[in-house]
């Protein structure tokens, strides 16, 4: 425990841990905790552990639970390990703002587009980033990082720099912490997230994405450097869980910006 803590304050950027914030966990119906990206790593017999997730379940929460001190990055990595149930394409987050206008959002599926829309609406949705020629839900595990900086945004797919594309967003671009965050699927879509998921995490550093295989979650020959599942869980084996209480129950958004937690 006291390890893994101490690779995680080495690292360059403090990542916002967008699963932990929305409080996923394996007590949540349709959610169970399986075999992420390693059944086994160096040094550890035990496997990575992910979230299974096999019914509709969406989170929704305040932006500024995830950004309770700062403003959201105008540069930025956006990284997550995940494998969608083949087929699908959904996206996996959504920011939106206080009027109900996405200003993030993170696709799965065939040719994904990367969303991205400022405080002044650019790009406008025919310019969004798409990255074509791939599909990040065939099935299998994926290390997904986006960097972000000035106006172009570039994806490395499982360790590789696979295309840069122009942002083309104002100067001083700026996403709004007053609205809400959405995992699974986006206001009004029909389609919600099903599958697997390691981690989902934010960095206030564009160059985080490049060393994402690195810093973050390493080929299975490598140490895991940084697993907030893993952490949770051991301190759930030395602390004595908590007195039952009412089981947390996700809801559907639809309509205007809500989210169960507010």
């Amino acid at each position: 425990m006291l390890e893994l803590s101490f690779c995680f304050l080495s690292l360059a950027g403090s990542p916002v841990d967008i699963l932990k914030v929305l409080e996923l966990s394996e007590d949540m119906e349709g959610v169970s905790l399986e075999a992420g990206l390693c059944t086994s790593r160096t040094g550890r017999e035990d496997p990575d552990l992910a979230f299974k997730i096999n019914k509709k379940v969406q989170l929704s929460a305040p932006t500024k639970q995830l950004f309770p001190d700062s403003p959201f990055p105008e540069d930025f990595s956006l990284m997550t390990t995940v494998r969608a149930v083949k087929g699908s394409q959904v996206f996996l987050l959504s920011l939106y703002d206080p009027q109900g206008t996405q200003q993030l959002g993170l696709e799965i599926g065939r040719s994904p587009v990367f969303l991205y829309e400022d405080h002044k609406g650019q790009p406008t949705p025919e310019l969004y980033p798409t990255f074509r020629r791939i599909n990040l839900a065939d099935g299998k595990w994926h290390r997904v990082a986006y960097s972000v900086k000035d106006q172009q945004v570039t994806l490395y797919l499982d360790c590789v720099k696979l295309e840069t594309l122009k942002l083309l967003r104002g100067p001083r671009a700026y996403v709004s912490t007053d609205g809400v965050t959405v995992f699974g699927t986006r206001l009004l879509d029909q389609d919600v997230f099903e599958g697997d998921i390691q981690q989902l995490l934010l960095v206030d550093d564009p160059a985080a994405a490049e060393t994402y295989c690195r810093d973050f979650i390493p080929d299975c020959d490598a140490a895991l450097p940084y697993d907030s599942i893993i952490m949770d869980n051991a301190a759930d084996e030395v602390s004595p869980r908590p007195l039952p209480r009412r089981p947390h129950t996700p809801t559907i958004t639809s309509g205007s910006p809500q989210c169960d937690r507010c």
